[in-house]
């Protein structure tokens, strides 16, 4: 694991796997997530698919800066400020964790990438294709939507269950929180084996991580409110993967994220809830490498149109490069025969 820091003063953990002059594919993970929970084994899938990959914890989770300086906002006046057209003060937004993932790149060296987000990541990753367009080979939006979700009943006692989570460290209270929020918001068709659980469980444990975080990056998605507009502005290949059984974010969301981007491909996994089991992976991993390599063709395509039209252009300021005077004939050099 390694460090950056950013110009905002946040240390972002990261982890990167496979050749560095690798097509680079980023993992942006969700709200209260540490890195980890991208599967191993589907990083390395898509290492050996010729990638290099780049997963980290976002601000406020895991290895990464905790703002514990922000405190305990208030998530009802954030979403009552939303809902009078107002803007109230928040910690931070969802614009500012998308230059975060901006500030990983520049301190690695990449001017582009393929963005794959997961939940708030797949936010995140839209907010980045939308007004990153040089920077985003190609998007893949996970368990996500283009606004914060419509709660009905049952979603809301997901949501409460979430927010319930052990506020001071002790570790037989996070591990039940783990198991629970396995039960509640896991894959029916895909459920992880108790061994799954017990890793998860423990490799949070393992790395500081604010309980109160979770409720900062809660209210940076209240705040963030309705980004369906923003969505249409994207050109990058698109492929959106949902959970027909996802009991947080409602499938009809992930539909209409991928109704509101130009040309995106749209996979609804029977079975799949809003967690990544390792039953999971080789179906990820596929739809995966496939939007991937497509995606990435396209890129260097556009990369040699690009260059062949530079050509002529450099050329043509080269040939223009010199005397501003040449143009005109020289004078006649004065007889000098007799």
């Amino acid at each position: 694991m390694t460090r950056i820091r950013t110009r905002d003063g946040i240390e972002l953990a990261y982890e990167s796997m496979g050749p560095e002059d690798a097509p680079p594919v980023i993992l942006i993970m969700g709200l209260g997530a540490q890195m980890h929970v991208w599967p191993t084994s589907l990083c390395q899938r898509l290492v050996d698919a010729g990638f290099r990959v780049i997963r980290f914890d976002n601000r406020d989770t895991g290895a990464s800066t905790s703002l514990d300086e922000h405190g305990n906002p208030s998530l009802i006046r954030v979403w009552l400020g939303r809902r009078l057209n107002r803007k109230p003060r928040v910690p931070y937004t969802l614009k500012d964790m998308s230059r975060d993932v901006v500030a990983l790149m520049d301190e690695l060296g990449l001017p582009s990438a393929h963005l794959v987000g997961a939940s708030m990541g797949g936010m995140i990753a839209q907010i980045l294709a939308a007004k990153k367009r040089k920077r985003v080979r190609s998007l893949t939006s996970i368990m996500s939507s283009a606004s914060a979700p419509k709660v009905p009943v049952n979603q809301l006692q997901v949501m409460l269950k979430l927010a319930r989570r052990p506020v001071q460290r002790n570790r037989d209270e996070h591990f039940r929180y783990i198991t629970r929020m396995s039960e509640v918001i896991g894959s029916p068709g895909y459920p992880m084996s108790e061994a799954e659980i017990q890793r998860l469980a423990e490799t949070s444990w393992e790395r500081t991580s604010s309980p109160l975080g979770f409720k900062r990056q809660l209210v940076a998605i209240t705040h963030a409110g309705d980004r369906r507009r923003l969505l249409q502005k994207i050109k990058a290949r698109t492929l959106v993967i949902h959970g027909a059984d996802d009991p947080l974010i409602p499938v009809t969301m992930g539909i209409e994220t991928a109704s509101l981007i130009s040309k995106a491909k749209l996979r609804v996994i029977t079975g799949m809830g809003h967690d990544f089991p390792e039953a999971l992976v080789p179906r990820l991993s596929r739809l995966l490498i496939k939007h991937l390599n497509r995606a990435n063709s396209e890129w260097q395509q556009k990369l040699k149109k690009k260059k062949r039209a530079e050509i002529p252009s450099k050329k043509a300021a080269n040939e223009d490069s010199g005397d501003p005077m040449d143009w005109l004939e020289p004078l006649d050099k004065p007889d000098q025969s007799g």
